[in-house]
């Protein structure tokens, strides 16, 4: 993993990239408040098809506040100087959540960029009041696995609740379905089941104004941090797209023999289209790993201490420090999932 500093005007975001080169990279934004820890279970899947670059945008992930509150144009223009300053040529622009809005709003301005995906986009244009989506929010939380909500907490403290409050307004008005008819990018929609903050019938009135939408997209079981306990589903649709392939099967459909366990698996990922043209995809099945607890519990102990060794960079503005930390806590990761 390397981590590096991309300087714009008068801000910087932090850059954690790892991968080697591919068919093509991969450019990750998180939402609101949170950090590029989001996407630490979907970067290793994608990794295997080309280098991940996860963006902490300032205020996030331990990255100073502005002087003032961007807007989400302005974070738009800190993205695309990322993907200029690291010269990655058209790179699959991913964003989760606020993150969508970014990678929109770039993408309405760069007709170079041929390839978006957008994770539960926000703010549903019928329903943009505070409290309606801070209730929406609580209940898809109630979905989430217990590490997000973890990441979720830890990654909130670190941007301060000052500065989530500053931005807060600018995500809630910012107008994503206006913003879609100006996006020339082929562009993949993926949601969760149970993601009251992104419904179905937004995502489909949405999809409507993106002029070339591959796919939309609901992924059984999740929530709105669909590409966290789902990340494999979510990986595989993301390549498949990059690849103009999402018509074909999918990468757990076509591993395998043809037995009859394989194709027992082959019709547990069956994808099925619903009655109002969304795909849905079928949860993938658990796969149970067998750790020894004592390995387990140094996993755990090494992950935070990488937590630790990240946190003192981001005090001491050191990125080798955060960079050091970072990949204590993947490696404490990878080891923890067998």
């Amino acid at each position: 993993m390397r981590v590096q500093r991309v300087q714009g005007d008068g801000v910087w975001a932090r850059v954690s990239s790892a991968g080697e080169p591919g068919e093509r990279p991969f450019v990750l934004v998180s939402g609101i408040g949170v950090s590029s820890h989001y996407f630490e279970q979907l970067a290793p899947h994608l990794m295997q098809f080309g280098p991940v670059y996860a963006l902490d945008l300032p205020g996030f992930g331990g990255v100073p506040h502005a002087r003032h509150a961007l807007s989400i144009s302005e974070f738009a223009d800190l993205v695309g100087t990322a993907i200029d300053e690291l010269g990655l040529e058209d790179p699959v622009v991913v964003g989760h959540s606020m993150g969508t809005q970014i990678c929109a709003d770039l993408a309405a301005r760069r007709p170079g960029l041929s390839t978006l995906v957008l994770i539960s986009p926000v703010i549903d244009a019928s329903r943009r009041s505070t409290p309606a989506q801070a209730v929406r929010f609580l209940r898809a939380a109630l979905h989430e696995p217990s590490r997000v909500k973890l990441l979720a907490v830890v990654a909130y403290l670190t941007c301060g609740f000052g500065w989530f409050f500053k931005i807060l307004p600018r995500m809630m008005s910012y107008p994503i379905e206006r913003t879609a008819a100006r996006v020339g990018a082929s562009t993949l929609i993926i949601r969760g089941e149970h993601d009251a903050v992104c419904p179905r019938s937004w995502v489909t009135r949405l999809s409507e104004a993106f002029p070339r939408v591959a796919s939309v997209v609901e992924i059984e079981g999740a929530a709105h941090s669909v590409m966290h306990a789902h990340a494999q589903e979510v990986a595989d649709l993301c390549v498949r797209h990059a690849a103009g392939k999402l018509g074909e099967p999918s990468v757990g459909e076509t591993a395998g023999t043809d037995n009859a366990a394989s194709r027992r698996h082959r019709d547990q990922l069956q994808e099925r289209s619903s009655a109002d043209g969304i795909t849905v995809v079928p949860e993938l099945p658990d796969q149970e790993v067998s750790l020894d607890p004592v390995d387990a519990v140094r996993a755990i102990a090494d992950e935070v201490q990488g937590v630790a060794v990240e946190l003192k960079g981001n005090r001491t503005d050191d990125d080798h420090l955060v960079e050091q930390g970072r990949e204590q806590q993947a490696e404490a990761r990878s080891r923890g999932r067998g």
